[in-house]
């Protein structure tokens, strides 16, 4: 592992460990989006026998998806920890998935390596989108398929993405990852190689409380963790506070219902 670890950059292995802080328990947060992740697996229509990369695979939950079509899947990700916990998770799924630690940047693969590609909100937190977009173009065979799922720059990924970051001493990333969630952004940096088609979809998760939701992503979702954990005693009130108002926007008569809008690219490689 530490020789794959020294391939990434500088700023990649930064961000492997941040998002990587919430280990096993990020599969989690896959599991309360795992509706826009089936959505981006079905719309990419992967076949038995295909070769298909699921780039930014955190805990594996779709590659684990489209491993159920019978394809070939290899998962790519930043963080060890959350590779690792993919394997885990999918000891039991045939035929086996391979997990591998490589920045999309960069991949390790060959020219048309693969006959599908997916990423369900992880490409786009890529520090370096065009590389990112030119690396899937690359992989990705003549006539084979891409499939994204990314959240869009004016939806509710973006009101909590902006209360985090009200709370942390670093500026936020530049270009936006919500940027992704713009079709012509997205034709900008994949219309090169790919035919584009986009639809949108709407994820939908239910929590009791604001607490109850609190707990779960303190648990599990590694910005946050890192986040709360830099914080003294003062920060980590406030930040909750915020989380909470942020969450208590979503409350219906059963608890929670929270709504995070998002969009599909589908592609097929020219």
């Amino acid at each position: 592992m530490p020789d794959t670890i020294s391939r990434l950059r500088d700023s990649n292995q930064q961000a492997g460990a941040v998002w990587g802080a919430g280990g096993t328990d990020y599969d989690d947060v896959s599991f309360v989006i795992s509706g826009a992740l089936l959505h981006a697996a079905q719309r990419l229509s992967a076949k038995a026998g295909d070769r298909v990369l699921d780039v930014a695979t955190g805990t594996g939950w779709t590659a684990r998806n489209v491993a159920r079509t019978g394809a070939r899947v290899t998962g790519v990700d930043i963080a060890p920890a959350l590779i690792e916990a993919a394997r885990e998770l999918a000891a039991h799924i045939q035929p086996r998935i391979d997990y591998q630690v490589a920045e999309v940047e960069a991949l390790p693969f060959g020219d048309g390596a693969f006959d599908g590609v997916i990423s369900t909100f992880g490409v786009m937190f890529a520090g370096d989108h065009a590389a990112a977009a030119s690396e899937l173009g690359r992989v990705c065979r003549h006539g084979g398929k891409l499939c994204l799922a990314t959240w869009t720059p004016d939806g509710s990924v973006s009101r909590f993405f902006a209360a985090l970051g009200a709370h942390g001493t670093t500026p936020p990333p530049e270009p936006s990852p919500l940027l992704w969630g713009d079709p012509s952004y997205l034709t900008t940096l994949l219309g090169r190689d790919f035919d584009l088609k986009f639809e949108t979809g709407v994820s939908s998760a239910y929590h009791d409380s604001a607490e109850d939701v609190w707990a779960w992503y303190l648990r599990g979702f590694g910005p946050l963790r890192m986040l709360h954990d830099s914080l003294d005693a003062a920060g980590k009130a406030a930040l909750k506070r915020d989380v909470d108002a942020y969450h208590n926007h979503y409350a219906v008569e059963a608890g929670l219902h929270i709504q995070r809008e998002y969009l599909v690219t589908i592609g097929r490689r020219r």
